[in-house]
């Protein structure tokens, strides 16, 4: 379960999803998660079309927005780029870094994720730094030492609290419908939270490690209720309110 300094965060990866008629779906979340609030965090990170017009409509509601990544650069000559700074004057608190589809899709190493994180600090904005095995790399034997290499190369010196989280997702679970056992998600958690302490100290109690995976309504609360799992970065389930919300309400039945 969450411990009690780590306060519980469901974040929503709209991914390349969403136009301007999805504004009333996350009006829709806005408008139903009052009762959690005063226990969890919930986020929304739509695509960076939409940003400044959800910020707009969650104003006041409690409900927080974040991005899908950001280069490590203040400004400059980067083309299709938006720099963290750009983010949070569009509202954004958090920004999502080193998830598998970007590692993969665009060729991303450790380093980059390492800047892109101090960027995010840089600019104000808490850091979601992902990480996670492939299938080929868990039937291996290799799950703790992908995330080893992970956490060591993207992690920035000094993060701690609120300015950084860690999710966990097992790349081969993205998306798939498949998931770890809960054996799995906890062992992976322990060690992750084992670096974080060897590598902040006590600063590193406050960090909060997000499982993230094909989560739904049907498996949230046996994924939720893991050791050392603070929370859920949701995927697809996350582009329709009443399954967002129904996978943060497991944190209402505490």
């Amino acid at each position: 379960m969450v411990s009690v300094l780590r306060r519980p965060l469901v974040a929503g990866n709209w991914k390349m999803n969403g136009l301007r008629s999805s504004v009333a779906e996350f009006e829709r979340i806005a408008k139903n998660c009052r009762e959690l609030l005063p226990q969890i965090d919930l986020m929304v990170c739509p695509p960076a079309t939409l940003l400044c017009r959800l910020a707009e409509a969650g104003r006041g509601s409690g409900v927080l927005v974040g991005a899908q990544d950001c280069h490590p650069d203040r400004s400059g000559a980067h083309t299709g780029d938006l720099s963290a700074e750009m983010l949070a004057d569009a509202g954004a608190v958090a920004v999502i870094v080193g998830h598998s589809e970007r590692r993969v899709d665009h060729n991303e190493t450790d380093t980059m994720v390492q800047a892109k994180a101090l960027a995010a600090r840089r600019a104000g904005l808490t850091a979601i730094v992902c990480v996670g095995e492939t299938r080929a790399q868990r039937e291996a034997g290799e799950t703790l030492d992908v995330l080893k290499r992970q956490l060591d190369g993207s992690l920035p010196a000094g993060g701690q609290g609120e300015s950084l989280v860690i999710a966990y997702e097992p790349v081969w679970a993205i998306g798939t419908g498949l998931t770890p056992t809960r054996a799995d998600i906890a062992e992976a958690h322990r060690f992750v939270r084992e670096r974080l302490a060897g590598r902040y100290g006590t600063d590193g109690d406050a960090v909060r490690i997000l499982y993230g995976g094909s989560v739904k309504p049907a498996n949230a609360a046996e994924l939720l209720r893991v050791d050392d799992v603070d929370g859920a970065l949701v995927g697809g389930a996350s582009l329709q309110a009443e399954e967002f919300l129904a996978i943060a309400r497991v944190y209402a039945a505490e």
